[in-house]
């Protein structure tokens, strides 16, 4: 055990950080190599893979995704905002680099190889940019003659505009909302919020108009019988299918049909084979880390750490709640991942390093008054 009275680094840092937080991330990864191993050898065995190609990935995924998470969480806000600002500008011209360099999957190009490995770089820009926002905003609460606003607003429209012509709307949409957000903290006024929605608005506008597979899902979504929505209406089958307690671990059918089911649908693979009430204890670990986040935010005097991680809960809460909506068919099909449950290296790395932003600037930090020299202590005999 490591003792309160210890003043070592490893000490101070258990100590101070949020620990049912880091539990409860634990108990959500071990979810996800479970939920892998129950829905990811169909997958393999398509691909004439080796069955447990895809768990075994996962976990040598996982494994540098809880190093940068721990990592992480040991640095300062200082250091947080100077390594966010160097992993920004390099994502983004990396993201940038993907529309000329990248190999086009599904019509998008997100992809690029940097030594043999495949990275999705625009999954780095979306925590560096809730940190360095939080900052602008911060800063803007403080020195009011700081256009802070206008540059976030920039920085907004950068890689908004970058994602757009991937085109990945579903992280253009979460990267957005997360920003509202924060800009609605910082008390904007109401003629901001007509703005941003008449953009918002317009934006949708100019892409069902422009692009078609956009337009496609749409109107899958609004009509399924416009088109193909044999995904999404297996997935929706298979929480019938699974009832409260499930099939059974290995009894499940929708992962031998579905060609994402370790991915983008891994929730319905869960929801078939352990039940509703397993997908419940899922979705209320995601709204505990989300709403202990926010209260730690709540709580905090520096105004970056309360926006950092305000936006740092949101981005990661509201992508868990997009992918389950989508395996509910409650909004249009968009590839999102699942945090640290659904395959995928770049975005279990990505969601770590935010995580691990996360834990830094929610620990506990003295207040002033612990630290001020008790006022007799000044004036007490010494002794002879």
């Amino acid at each position: 055990m490591v003792s309160r009275a210890e003043r070592t680094w490893f000490a101070d840092w258990w100590w101070t950080v949020d620990r049912l937080l880091l539990f409860a991330l634990g108990a959500l990864m071990l979810a996800g190599i479970i939920f892998s191993l129950a829905a990811s050898p169909p997958v393999a065995n398509r691909l004439g893979l080796d069955p447990f190609y895809f768990v075994n990935r996962h976990i040598m995924y996982l494994l540098p995704a809880i190093a940068v998470m721990l990592a992480v969480s040991f640095l300062s806000p200082r250091a947080i905002r100077r390594t966010a600002l160097l992993v920004f500008l390099v994502s983004l011209a990396l993201t940038a680099a993907t529309l000329h360099f990248g190999a086009e999957v599904k019509g998008a190009r997100r992809w690029i190889v940097l030594a043999g490995v495949n990275i999705q770089p625009s999954e780095f820009v979306k925590p560096a940019f809730v940190i360095l926002v939080a900052w602008l905003f911060a800063e803007s609460s403080r020195k009011t003659d700081v256009p802070a606003n206008s540059l976030a607003i920039g920085l907004l429209l950068s890689v908004v505009a970058v994602l757009v012509l991937q085109p990945d709307f579903g992280q253009t949409l979460l990267v957005t909302l997360v920003f509202c957000a924060l800009f609605f903290m910082t008390g904007m006024r109401f003629v901001w919020v007509l703005v941003l929605a008449g953009v918002g608005v317009a934006g949708g506008v100019v892409a069902y108009s422009t692009i078609p597979h956009v337009a496609r899902r749409i109107k899958r979504f609004l009509d399924p019988a416009s088109g193909d929505t044999f995904q999404v209406d297996a997935a929706v089958e298979s929480f019938m299918r699974g009832g409260w307690f499930g099939r059974g671990p290995g009894e499940g059918t929708v992962k031998r049909i579905l060609p994402d089911s370790h991915a983008d649908f891994v929730f319905a693979v869960a929801a078939e084979e352990f039940g509703i009430v397993v997908c419940l204890a899922v979705v209320a670990l995601f709204a505990f880390i989300v709403l202990r986040s926010l209260r730690r935010a709540q709580r905090s005097e520096d105004p970056f750490a309360r926006f950092a991680v305000t936006g740092l809960a949101l981005l990661f809460g509201t992508q868990a709640a997009i992918n389950m909506a989508v395996n509910l068919a409650l909004i249009p099909a968009k590839g999102m991942t699942l945090p640290f449950i659904s395959y995928g290296g770049s975005s279990m790395i990505s969601l770590a390093y935010g995580i691990g932003m996360l834990l830094a600037l929610s620990r506990e930090q003295p207040r002033a008054e612990m630290l001020a020299v008790p006022a007799g202590l000044l004036t007490a005999e010494r002794p002879a």
